[in-house]
């Protein structure tokens, strides 16, 4: 039998948590139409997967891709990570429904929000629509190379329906307001959102210093949201949130309440503390109660520890504090930068400026050098902190980092252990049974880190390393589960008549590569890129995007905007 495209030989984790089979893959007009022995049969394209895993492509829950997808359609680096499916529009920035009016202020919003810049985000975009539905259009006549997944957002809706006082603190809509913003929520899910996105995060704030519109939304609100989103999407539409658990704790876990209750799939951003066992006991009780019956709710959370990159590239732990430190940065390229502190006055200067400013001191237990080998050491063993190293070299952190920098020609790049900084914490918690391991931030703060690699982090590093879950676990987690989440139709599982987005994996060989700062966005704007190793193909119905960590040039995603409901 003839088929377009066979995958011959691979090892399949088909994304039902079932151990893996030996087994080929037919595909056919975007479809997978035949699984096991095909060894007779022709295709038009033959790939090789003998002693490779192959995999249903992954679906990252969190991205900010929004902006990005208007000039860079391949959606890096999600896809170089095994991704085929994004879901934008999180944490509640976004760029739809707007007026043509507040069309400015949106993009300097997601610029406060999530460091990308307004000018990029108001000349990368064409801005050809004001309602959500016209949105997907648009972005839809973009070609990605993955499939995307909208959002309905709570500052753009807010907005609209209470402007400038929409971030007041203290202030809620009255009955007409509110009626408005019910209104754009019913017509953007009904137009093609998967649901709905806030932000109550208390450091998400706006150019002048206030949190963005919807973090001081009160209960009355937030209900009436979540009523609406089921109302026009169906049982188990989604309701996004980025929370303030530091001052609210027990209004947040009412808010999920109240989701769950309406009929929402309640999804937050999540993870355990530092202290203690993290509270992850307490989640655990808490999201049992919640996945009672027919109700639903599911945590998403890094795969390591994240916040900053400090280096040279673009960010120091010292820029702002120090005149010294500040005229370092500012030289115009790395190799500068370098040289001034291989002058060894230079050097001393600036070594003492750190000590005075005593910033690097408090921070050298939480930051963690990647190294220069080929991979990037995470150190998941927790023996190689900056505080650490500078203890066995007999030097003080400041030193210890300035030397690194320079012993690295400014390569090396500090990572900031802020979330999820304690690991048997944080891997308690990713094994409750409604955790995701997910949470790649794609497009959010891209000139300070990114976490693009969590999927390749997930399994090289907590399967195969750690054995924080088996790799059909992990895996199942990050298809099915996840596709469980969205309501996404015949996706997220390797079966016949399903969607053809697939990965082809060499175990040994996964890992996730070094991240290195680019100036690719427009206006010359920059941002961290991270590639992987081991990735043989990814493809989106069917059709292959990325081999061996290159893009091929197909576009064939697909903005999806239907969705199983029960």
């Amino acid at each position: 039998m003839q088929h377009e495209t066979l995958i011959r030989g691979g090892e399949l984790i088909d994304g039902t948590g079932a151990d893996p089979i030996r087994a080929d893959i037919a595909i056919d007009k975007g479809k997978i139409t035949r699984i096991g022995d095909l060894s007779e049969a022709q295709a038009e394209t033959n790939l090789e997967a003998t002693g490779k895993t192959v995999t249903p492509g992954f679906i990252d829950l969190h991205t900010h891709l929004d902006a990005q997808i208007g000039w860079d359609p391949e959606l890096t680096s999600s896809s170089y990570h095994g991704v085929t499916t994004v879901l934008i529009g999180n944490c509640g920035v976004g760029f739809a429904p707007v007026s043509e009016p507040n069309r400015p202020y949106m993009a300097k919003l997601m610029e406060s929000v999530e460091d990308i810049a307004a000018e990029a985000i108001l000349d990368g975009l064409p801005w050809n629509w004001t309602s959500y539905g016209e949105y997907l259009d648009s972005l839809q006549a973009m070609k990605p190379a993955l499939n995307v997944v909208g959002l309905a957002g709570h500052s753009s809706i807010r907005f609209e329906a209470m402007g400038d006082k929409s971030m007041d603190e203290g202030i809620q809509p009255d009955d007409r307001e509110l009626e408005h913003i019910v209104r754009l929520v019913k017509d953007s899910v009904e137009a093609g959102a998967v649901g709905f996105s806030t932000s109550r995060f208390l450091p998400h704030t706006v150019p002048d210093g206030r949190c963005t519109p919807g973090t001081w939304a009160d209960l009355r609100e937030t209900e009436a949201i979540q009523k609406a989103v089921v109302e026009a999407g169906g049982k188990g539409a989604l309701f996004q949130s980025a929370n303030d658990f530091q001052t609210r704790f027990d209004t947040e876990l009412k808010m999920f309440e109240q989701g769950t209750q309406a009929g929402c799939h309640v999804m937050f951003s999540g993870g355990a503390g530092q202290k203690g066992d993290g509270g992850v006991a307490r989640w655990q009780e808490f999201m049992e109660k919640q996945n009672e019956g027919d109700k639903r709710l599911v945590s998403i959370c890094h795969t390591r520890p994240s916040g900053a990159f400090f280096g040279l590239a673009q960010l120091s732990p010292f820029t702002g504090k120090s005149e010294a430190w500040k005229n370092l940065m500012s030289l115009p390229t790395i190799e500068d930068r370098v040289a001034t502190l291989k002058d060894p006055i230079k050097r001393q200067e600036l070594i003492e400026e750190g000590r005075r400013i005593g910033h690097l001191s408090k921070m050298a237990s939480q930051l963690h050098p990647f190294g220069t080998d080929e991979t990037p050491n995470l150190d998941f063993e927790r023996k190689a902190s900056l505080e650490q190293l500078a203890s066995q070299a007999g030097k003080d952190v400041v030193e210890t980092y300035v030397d690194r920098l320079i012993a690295s020609e400014g390569r090396e790049f500090f990572n900031l252990w802020a979330f999820g900084g304690n690991l048997e914490n944080q891997w308690r918690f990713m094994n409750l049974p409604h955790v995701i391991p997910m949470l790649g931030d794609a497009g959010a703060h891209v000139g300070f880190f990114t976490d693009t690699d969590s999927p390749t982090v997930l399994l090289s590093e907590l399967v195969r390393k750690q054995e924080v879950y088996s790799l059909p676990e992990a895996v199942h987690r990050i298809t099915q589960k996840s596709a469980d989440v969205l309501g996404l139709k015949d996706r997220g599982v390797l079966k016949e008549g399903y969607n053809a987005d697939i990965n082809i994996i060499d175990m040994d060989e996964l890992a996730t590569c070094h991240p290195y700062y680019v100036n690719d966005f427009p206006h010359d704007g920059g941002r961290f890129i991270v590639k992987s190793r081991g990735y043989v193909a990814t493809l989106v119905a069917g059709e292959v995007v990325v081999k061996n960590g290159e893009h091929t040039g197909a576009r064939p995603g697909e903005v999806i905007r239907e969705f199983a409901r029960g």
